[in-house]
């Protein structure tokens, strides 16, 4: 892997300026934050750099503001909760750049921090304007990632400060690339991925990425309805890109080529109707799916299965359920194979890496998440990872 500078990397940074880049684009309802697990997650980095003596200055994006002021979009409204977490006292500064932010700097005192106003105000930030990066590194001493989840992008925040200022991955970045690090660049074999999901066209370029990398691809959700089919499967009403046919063979070949195989369910839990605990649910072999059922999990058979292979395996990456784990009881396939996943990294004989909205949610659902060796929060930043993309924030930090 490219060496990146760490905050181990950095000197005495007393009274030094840091732009920190972190994840504040937190849920909110009825003008509260419900979800603080961004904040938690850059807790870490803004401790040490105040800790060290730095002036710290937040900057986030929040929402899609599109280059226009909004006041429901204004950073100022997660401030609160940001202090709560972190037991610190934020100063709130209205600019990123610029005369008002320089004199609020040299208001701070070393150790102290301050939240600059949300970047996406300025339509430099998503065009990555040189004029805007220089503005705001102006009043700056060095420069922190440790925003992976915004990594996919190439904007002035995420992108462009690394090129102007001496630029240091942040700890939770630094968490996130070791982390896949070892799950795909250079992990321990044999890997096994789980890739699932409601459709195949939404993972095409991870499919075609894994198939060269791991030696089992497990393929649950609806996702493994258009494989079955691709094999001649009836999927009777289940939920099906039939049209994909010719890529999921196209991408089997490719797997069989490259020696990596491919895990389809061979029994399947099946209703008539989607909905919790139907009376028509039932287990059956793929073969035998009536024409009036649609395919709702991944059967006890199979999931034992694939308890087994990932006995065999040293590293695991995981995106997506393998049911329509939402419901009850179609989680139950996901639920079985996350909680063996999770056994296995805690006794360790197994890494597993996961992440990706849904997937965050169904392991903290099968009470698994805690047990993984590292969850990543970031959706299509991980997505992207996982199809071989280059990040532009990560590459950034690289040079």
């Amino acid at each position: 892997m490219t060496a990146f500078r760490t905050l181990d990397d950095l000197g005495d940074v007393r009274g030094k300026v840091a732009l920190l880049r972190v994840d504040l684009n937190l849920p909110m309802q009825d003008g509260h934050v419900t979800d603080v697990t961004r904040v938690t997650a850059a807790m870490p980095s803004i401790l040490e750099l105040a800790d060290a003596g730095a002036k710290v200055l937040l900057l986030a994006h929040f929402g899609r503001p599109k280059g226009q002021r909004h006041s429901t979009m204004s950073l100022s409204l997660v401030q609160g909760a940001v202090e709560q977490v972190i037991g610190r006292e934020i100063m709130f500064i209205p600019e990123v750049a610029g005369e008002v932010a320089a004199q609020a700097i040299g208001i701070l005192r070393p150790g102290d921090i301050g939240m600059l106003e949300n970047t996406r105000f300025w339509p430099g930030e998503e065009k990555n304007d040189p004029d805007f990066v220089r503005a705001i590194a102006a009043n700056a001493d060095f420069y922190v990632n440790d925003a992976f989840s915004a990594a996919h992008r190439a904007h002035a925040t995420t992108e462009g400060l690394a090129h102007v200022l001496p630029a240091y991955a942040g700890r939770a970045m630094q968490a996130e690339l070791e982390a896949l690090e070892k799950a795909l660049g250079t992990p321990e074999q044999p890997v096994a991925a789980v890739v699932g999901g409601a459709k195949v066209s939404s993972k095409l370029d991870v499919l075609r990425h894994l198939v060269g990398k791991v030696d089992h691809l497990i393929i649950g959700g609806g996702m493994a309805n258009t494989f079955l089919a691709a094999r001649g499967v009836d999927v009777g009403k289940s939920l099906c890109e039939h049209e994909l046919a010719g890529t999921a063979t196209a991408i089997m070949d490719a797997a069989d080529a490259a020696g990596c195989t491919v895990h389809l369910p061979y029994d399947v839990v099946v209703a008539k109707e989607f909905a919790a605990n139907p009376p028509s649910m039932r287990v059956c072999n793929v073969h035998e799916v009536a024409a009036d059922e649609m395919i709702l999990d991944v059967g006890p058979q199979a999931v034992e299965a694939l308890g087994d292979v990932l006995k065999t395996c040293r590293t695991l990456v995981w995106n997506g359920p393998l049911g329509a784990f939402e419901t009850t009881p179609f989680d139950a396939a996901t639920v079985a194979l996350a909680r063996m996943a999770a056994a296995l990294s805690k006794e360790g004989s197994l890494t597993s890496v996961a992440g990706g909205g849904d997937t965050v949610a169904a392991l903290n659902h099968a009470g698994a998440a805690s047990d993984f060796s590292y969850i990543s929060t970031a959706g299509g930043a991980f997505l992207e990872w996982m199809e071989g993309k280059e990040l532009p924030g990560v590459a950034a930090l690289e040079e």
